[in-house]
């Protein structure tokens, strides 16, 4: 089993910042890449950036240019660094971990909130 802790969550104005961390434990080995998910209310969860072993990123187009997203192999851990956030960045915010063979993991989500 694989847990995956979430913080760095909560209320900033738009135009601010926030980071999130994501700390795995538990059986972590064979990962193929971990990434941030993102669903707000009413929506359906939606990808907002992943990071593979090697460092490789992907990103959703609505958060190009904002976002960056880093990992730090020795800690287990993924960040998601958000810069001039928007309200439309609101949103519970999840970790997933895939492993190779396709097995994954969802953290239990930490909320951002963007909003004057």
């Amino acid at each position: 089993q694989v847990q995956l802790v979430e913080s760095g969550g909560g209320l900033v104005q738009p135009g601010g910042s926030l980071r999130l961390s994501c700390a795995a434990s538990g059986s972590i080995f064979s990962i193929n890449y971990m990434g941030w998910y993102r669903q707000a209310p009413g929506k359906q969860r939606e990808l907002v950036a992943q990071i593979t072993t090697g460092g490789r990123t992907n990103y959703a187009d609505s958060v190009k240019g904002r976002f960056t997203i880093s990992r730090d192999n020795a800690k287990n851990t993924v960040y998601l660094q958000m810069n001039s956030l928007k309200p439309e960045d609101t949103a519970v915010y999840y970790c997933r971990l895939v492993k190779l063979g396709g097995i994954y993991y969802w953290g239990q989500g930490t909320q951002v909130t963007v909003s004057s």
